[in-house]
């Protein structure tokens, strides 16, 4: 008999399911695995460590930078520590934009997952479907910070700026005709705020689209019913959060157990799974996206009734407004003041979660009373759920292994930190 061996395979980085930079050393048995080790680090940018060097309002930009595709959500971590531990105050009118753009940031990740995951499965049409909608969302972001990913948004007392009256338009040229540019600039004619409801008028039936392409699809169903089940007691014990816990089955979501903003006046639905295998996480996002719409519209609503301001009063955390600095010696030095040496925070420790689109993310921050941090930690969901990949997929197929990274929505920004 020939000796029969255990072959040891490198899945990634090259592979282009690992998504850029996980490394995966399988142990396989044939074509069924019999041990999974990530290896990570290969993005590692240090911004626990950075974050400790610059003033607290100098590290907003780096939350964008964690997990990519969740951009403001990582931004309300932060500055949701701040306040806590400035005991800040923040305006309605911005804890409601806030609220607006965290669910909007919610769908542009869920779109995201949807199209590389069906592409690693093999699926593409969906893929183009998802970022057609992606590209109405992203302008959403630019017309508010002037960046389409990295926005920088929110502040410590509120949000940068408030909602724009008008929309930018499309313009006429070599490539676009008049007929053209007047087509994208239907839904553009008002104010952002029209923006966002013509689009969440016509999201759920794109949601009805994406799931007609893939919801009873024999192949979809193929490669994701019964694959890396996960019971609900094991969910709890591999630290499992956000749609890989409700996947479970358990209905655990922070926005309506620990409610943050004003979260608590939304009127949205946790969806769970039953089976906890990829199929039902797949489900339990897809309904995601359409509470995450139901909650735009209701922010909508109140924003559009409701005017005021947005950042709270105080100069020594916020600065003042640009026409103030302009003729007021006080205000340009606030200005000065806080753009170069920021603002110190009171002696102590905090912590601030918030449901986040991969799960719970977090903020530890411990101030000794300086301008800048004593030590920052962040709690990356993502992080707990590539933990788990041994216990995922040993028994399962090698083509199982790029359903399994799929389903637990892994970017590496957040991973690696």
């Amino acid at each position: 008999m020939p000796e029969l061996r255990n072959l040891t395979l490198n899945f990634g980085p090259q592979h282009p399911a690992a998504h850029g930079v996980l490394r995966l050393i399988l142990e396989m048995d044939g074509e069924v695995i019999q041990r999974a080790d990530p290896h990570i680090g290969l993005l590692h940018r240090a911004t626990e460590k950075l974050a400790e060097s610059k003033p607290y309002n100098q590290s907003i930009g780096y939350m964008d930078r964690l997990d990519y595709m969740s951009m403001m959500c990582n931004e309300h971590c932060y500055v949701m520590a701040i306040e806590k531990l400035l005991g800040v105050t923040v305006p309605e009118r911005a804890q409601y934009i806030r609220v607006m753009y965290d669910e909007i940031t919610r769908i542009l990740n869920h779109l995201l997952w949807l199209g590389t995951h069906a592409l690693d499965v093999g699926a593409m049409t969906i893929f183009l479907y998802a970022f057609r909608e992606r590209e109405t969302l992203i302008d959403a972001y630019e017309a508010v910070s002037g960046s389409r990913m990295h926005a920088t948004y929110y502040r410590p007392g509120g949000v940068y700026r408030d909602l724009p009256d008008f929309m930018p338009q499309y313009q006429t040229g070599k490539f676009r005709t008049e007929k053209e540019a007047s087509r994208l600039n239907e839904n553009r004619q008002g104010s952002l705020l029209d923006y966002l409801e013509d689009f969440t008028d016509h999201f759920p039936g794109y949601v009805d689209e994406y799931e007609t392409l893939l919801t009873d699809n024999r192949i979809w169903k193929q490669r994701l019913v019964d694959i890396a089940i996960v019971s609900p007691d094991e969910a709890k014990q591999l630290g499992f959060t956000g749609p890989m816990l409700r996947g479970s089955g358990i209905e655990w979501d922070l926005r309506k157990k620990q409610p943050y903003e004003v979260y608590e006046r939304m009127d949205f639905d946790i969806p769970i799974g039953v089976n906890g295998d990829c199929y039902d996480r797949y489900l339990v996002r897809m309904e995601e996206m359409r509470q995450s719409n139901r909650i735009i519209r209701q922010c909508i609503e109140w924003l559009r009734e409701n005017p005021g301001p947005v950042i709270a009063e105080s100069h020594k955390f916020a600065p003042p407004k640009r026409a103030d600095m302009k003729g007021d010696m006080e205000a340009l030095i606030h200005h000065f003041k806080l753009f170069t040496e920021g603002f110190c925070l009171p002696e102590g420790e905090v912590y601030t979660g918030i449901e986040h689109p991969k799960g719970e993310f977090g903020i530890y921050l411990v101030s000794d009373g300086a301008n800048k941090p004593y030590r920052v930690k962040i709690r990356a969901p993502g992080f707990a759920h590539l933990s788990t990949m041994n216990d995922m997929v040993k028994g399962h197929m090698l083509a199982d292994v790029v359903t399994v990274i799929g389903t637990q929505d892994i970017v590496f920004g957040d991973v690696d930190r």
